[in-house]
């Protein structure tokens, strides 16, 4: 990277929900956020565990046969590969996530919320 990036800042430039958006590469890893409000889609990612970070509100991730996770701001998880999960902001939140690059954020749901994020 040639400049830093502040979060803050690039979340402050859009205001689609669930529609996440790549700020930074590392590797083969796309660095993501997204503002999200409500209940989003159950979905696995079969091959990739998926890191969430809370930035801003609190996100509850529902999980099968698992306790749910509830994650307030500076929180982190990983949602480990294959496990079904539905992400739900509690009632919004703004969310930073690592994930393989050209991970579609449904994964296996197929959903109309499907989205392969660009660069913002």
């Amino acid at each position: 990277m040639k400049t830093k990036v502040s979060i803050t800042e690039k979340h402050a430039l859009f205001d689609e929900r669930w529609s996440p958006k790549i700020i930074a590469g590392l590797d083969n890893y796309d660095v993501k956020i997204a503002k999200v409000e409500g209940e989003f889609v159950w979905h696995k990612h079969d091959d990739e565990d998926e890191f969430f970070l809370v930035t801003k509100g609190r996100l509850r991730l529902e999980l099968e046969a698992r306790d749910d996770v509830v994650l307030d701001e500076g929180e982190i998880y990983v949602v480990p590969a294959g496990l079904q999960h539905r992400p739900v902001a509690l009632p919004y939140a703004e969310i930073m996530m690592i994930e393989r690059r050209g991970v579609v954020n449904t994964g296996d749901a197929g959903h109309e919320r499907a989205v392969i994020a660009k660069r913002l």
